[in-house]
């Protein structure tokens, strides 16, 4: 199921783009909408909630343009898979400013929203692997891909990344249930390592690829092990 947003003012545009993403659940098997719709950026904005995959948004709205709300929007989420619905051609190819995915134009026919739905689709497909993260009541999501490893601090959570630390409130048990399955390993009781960046271990350390060694607590030793045999064959560890 993905998460769909329409950001417009024109019910007659609203229903056509609803009539468009029915249609294109009807002939696209597997393929599911959740949609919710926006009449004005501000209630789309305010608060952002991180859960979307991709959103629709028109250019001419009331309190404020598509472009100003795009800019905003990409302040939270750069993952999302934003999408110009417009009769403003000149302002649509700026979208670059806001890595749009792509633009309609009004009035558009099903065949050309098809051909970029599935662009989207295909995309949203590759990177479905994500984590929403709330801090200070704000929500953003990160993809997994890019966390090296998860710290317990006091009581936060701190999310290792090459762009830098995210620390948020949290249980590291309640993480470690959520991305169990997608190859995050507990290797010590303040640490869940995501197993792509693990380069070698030696002795009771696991060393990552940047260098950094995370000690293996004795009691995860043989959970630890077992979970990376999985990757062993595969040239992940060294």
């Amino acid at each position: 199921m993905l998460t769909v947003a329409v950001v417009e003012d024109d019910q007659s545009a609203v229903a056509h783009l609803h009539e468009c993403l029915n249609r294109y659940t009807s002939s696209h098997d597997g393929v599911r909408f959740d949609v919710k719709e926006f009449s004005e950026p501000t209630g789309f904005l305010d608060p952002y909630e991180a859960k979307w995959d991709i959103v629709f948004m028109d250019i001419e709205m009331p309190n404020m343009d598509g472009m100003e709300a795009a800019q905003r929007l990409r302040r939270f989420d750069s993952d999302v898979k934003l999408i110009f619905v417009t009769n403003m051609a000149q302002f649509a190819a700026k979208g670059y400013e806001v890595d749009a995915l792509d633009y309609i134009i009004k009035p558009f026919v099903y065949e050309d929203f098809e051909r970029k739905l599935t662009r989207a689709v295909r995309l949203c497909e590759r990177d479905s692997d994500a984590i929403v993260i709330a801090q200070r009541g704000i929500s953003q999501r990160f993809r997994l891909r890019d966390i090296s490893y998860i710290e317990v601090r006091g009581r936060n959570l701190e999310y290792h990344m090459e762009s830098g630390i995210i620390s948020a409130f949290g249980s590291l048990k309640d993480v470690e249930a959520e991305l169990g399955s997608y190859g995050f390993l507990r290797c010590g009781n303040p640490y869940l390592v995501n197993q792509r960046y693990i380069a070698a271990v030696r002795g009771q350390s696991v060393l990552l690829e940047n260098g950094l060694e995370l000690p293996i607590g004795r009691a995860f030793r043989k959970s630890f092990l077992t979970g990376l045999a999985a990757v062993l064959g595969r040239g992940h560890v060294g």
